[in-house]
């Protein structure tokens, strides 16, 4: 059920900026050319690493994401790198809109809305898991990577069939800058409208 609603509002929330951004332009295009530049390497960087991050991810959870508490690879590093690389991924998208009013709006989205979606979750892992649950949350940190903490397997048992479900959600956001790409280019050959500026 929160799995659903999560999804949901994430949609709706990506749905309203995508619309703000088909009608806007960045500023920074035509005030400081060099900086929109900056801001689109910003956006390329973070959400390479987010999709690798999450496919990296996946190969841990698919199949395994209720039914055992994953802790080793990114999940040995912090409890929740899923939302982590998202989070990257979601900043790298607002970037590549080359301003920073996008990516300042996906921070505070972020910020007030997982929170309780990460508390929710872990409240529910610690119902299945007890203490073992409760050990690892002791151990390892919330949301940000501790890469000291790292630990891998030499083989792990991944199920190829689900995932495979999960690579389209991990190039989401690949997916997503290239919208953004299009979309510039509609604005420079004047076929979508600029009603407003953004910086």
């Amino acid at each position: 059920m929160i799995e659903k609603l999560r999804i949901q509002v994430s949609r709706i929330f990506v749905i309203i900026l995508m619309v703000i951004i088909a009608v806007s332009s960045s500023a920074w295009e035509v005030e400081a050319p060099l900086f929109s530049t900056v801001l689109f390497l910003i956006a390329i960087v973070l959400v390479g690493i987010a999709s690798l991050g999450r496919l990296w991810c996946s190969l841990y959870i698919a199949g395994y994401k209720t039914d055992s508490l994953v802790t080793e690879g990114p999940y040995s590093m912090c409890r929740n790198p899923l939302y982590f690389f998202s989070f990257l991924g979601a900043i790298g998208v607002g970037f590549a809109s080359e301003t920073l009013l996008i990516p300042a709006i996906m921070l505070c989205a972020f910020a007030l809305y997982y929170p309780f979606v990460i508390k929710s979750e872990e409240a529910e892992l610690q119902k299945l898991h007890g203490d073992k649950f409760n050990t690892y949350f002791e151990h390892v940190p919330s949301f940000f990577p501790s890469i000291s903490k790292l630990k891998e397997p030499e083989e792990y048992i991944v199920r190829p069939v689900i995932f495979k479900r999960h690579l389209f959600d991990a190039l989401w956001f690949i997916w997503l800058v290239g919208i953004l790409e299009i979309n510039e280019e509609l604005h420079t050959l004047d076929i979508l409208p600029t009603l407003f500026t953004i910086y």
